[in-house]
């Protein structure tokens, strides 16, 4: 007799996906939301620091593998339709955006106009080098 793989309870999309919620563990603030393939959650579940899947790279993505924005696992929760996953972390450097702010919704429908509510911390020439874009 086999268990099934706690990985076989996700409904992958139709190009193996899964989109995954990163919610910093001690504030309850939503940092970003990426996706991860079958083999990127079961490195951040085993690794305890989250690896997700580079869509534009097409490939593994160790969060903070450029940056040092490490996001190490608390908790790992799979929502009722088993379609998206919730992560909990520890966002290390209090950067998780790629524009140098602490999360990646920053910006707030006001009326008809999106208002950037946030400021960068660290702009990403000084986080990712002049190259950047």
């Amino acid at each position: 007799m086999t268990d099934l793989s706690w990985l076989d309870a996700v409904k992958w999309d139709e190009k193996g996906l899964v989109p995954a919620i990163a919610q910093d563990a001690a504030t309850g603030q939503i940092l970003m939301m990426a996706w991860m393939n079958r083999e990127s959650l079961e490195l951040t579940a085993q690794s305890k620091q989250v690896v997700y899947w580079s869509r534009s790279r097409n490939r593994l993505w160790r969060k903070g593998e450029s940056s040092g924005h490490v996001q190490k696992l608390q908790n790992i929760r799979l929502d009722c339709d088993a379609d998206v996953v919730l992560l909990s972390v520890e966002q290390l450097g209090g950067i998780a955006c790629h524009t140098g702010r602490a999360h990646c919704f920053y910006r707030e429908l006001n009326g008809e106009q999106w208002v950037e509510t946030n400021p960068v911390l660290k702009s990403p020439e000084d986080i990712y080098g002049a190259s950047s874009s």
